[in-house]
């Protein structure tokens, strides 16, 4: 895997090189056109302070205007947001932490009353719990979003962060693709689940060309739509595999069809079966979140193999000082 996260996977690491903060959104703190404000530099200070995690991923960035989830999310779509990106990541750097930063594409997520354009998706159909049916993307289309996918990560190295994460869950454009859901295309793009992967595949070449073997490429990947005839375990391996094999350095899984929360699953690392079953297919570094507010918990997480790095989103949120009082209480 990459030179830079190596430290970070050494024999018996404490937790606390090990805990990630994952992305959580937080519209409300940043201004208009997609900027850093002083607010979102605040609130990343406030949560990375004292080094007491390994690294914060910033929460999902749009890659072009028209894949704009919603008001006041953060833009890596032009070379103008890279100065402010650089000063959200020299915070982090400066509370000890590795910075990364995570961009995406909403597709038929994006509101056409925000972005002013037609919603895109794979195929023209509405996803479960939605009556939008967008605009199926052509071939043309899809060589589009690879470049502004590599473009995005370019501004991103430019910006001096530590790795870059491909978002591929929760309903948004790549996980419409890896979907059968909302794929439902008869070419290259389709049909099975090697033709929905396709399109990942090329965004992570083009990433992978443009930033070099040696900065950190992560994909956050929906192993499991937890829906009738939507992806299962078995597609999200498949995919675990194919991702590796191109050049994906960490896998950070998680499941649901456009949702966060899946009904019956609970506990501590809920989506442990998604992680434990990513990890029997390849061998470079698996995150697991869901549900961990127990430091114990995260900690035997680790110790069972079943991940190599936690992500504790909620509790943070809830508690700048978790990550602290996590360390105080395992060093005991």
């Amino acid at each position: 895997m990459a030179e830079l996260f190596k430290p970070l996977f050494a024999p018996n690491l404490h937790l606390k090189s090990r805990l990630i903060m994952p992305p959580m959104a937080t519209y409300k703190l940043l201004t208009t056109g997609g900027y850093v404000s002083d607010d979102l530099l605040s609130y990343y200070d406030e949560k990375t302070k004292g080094g007491y995690i390994g690294a914060a991923i910033i929460e999902h960035s749009y890659i072009t205007p028209q894949g704009q989830a919603g008001a006041g999310q953060l833009s890596v779509a032009d070379d103008n947001t890279i100065d402010g990106l650089s000063k959200l990541a020299k915070v982090i750097h400066n509370n000890g932490c590795k910075a990364i930063m995570q961009i995406n594409h909403s597709g038929c997520m994006a509101k056409k009353e925000i972005t002013g354009l037609e919603p895109v998706g794979p195929s023209a159909v509405a996803p479960p719990g939605s009556d939008v049916i967008p605009k199926e993307l052509t071939v043309e289309d899809i060589a589009l979003l690879v470049k502004q996918y590599k473009d995005a990560a370019v501004r991103v190295v430019k910006a001096g962060f530590d790795g870059v994460e491909i978002h591929s869950c929760h309903a948004y454009l790549l996980n419409q693709f890896l979907s059968p859901l909302t794929n439902q295309r008869q070419d290259d793009y389709g049909k099975d689940i090697n033709g929905r992967i396709k399109i990942h595949l090329e965004i992570i070449a083009a990433i992978r060309a443009a930033v070099g073997k040696n900065f950190p490429v992560l994909l956050r990947l929906a192993v499991d739509d937890y829906m009738p005839g939507g992806i299962t375990i078995q597609d999200g391996q498949t995919a675990a595999k194919a991702f590796e094999q191109a050049g994906i350095d960490i896998l950070d899984v998680s499941g649901g069809f456009g949702r966060y929360i899946i009904p019956g699953l609970e506990g501590q690392g809920y989506f442990a079966p998604l992680s434990i079953a990513v990890k029997e297919v390849v061998d470079i570094p698996v995150i697991l979140t869901g549900g961990i507010t127990d430091p114990f918990a995260a900690e035997k997480l680790i110790r069972e193999r079943k991940a190599d790095m936690v992500g504790v989103g909620r509790a943070l949120l809830k508690d700048s000082l978790w990550a602290k009082k996590a360390y105080e209480a395992l060093v005991k």
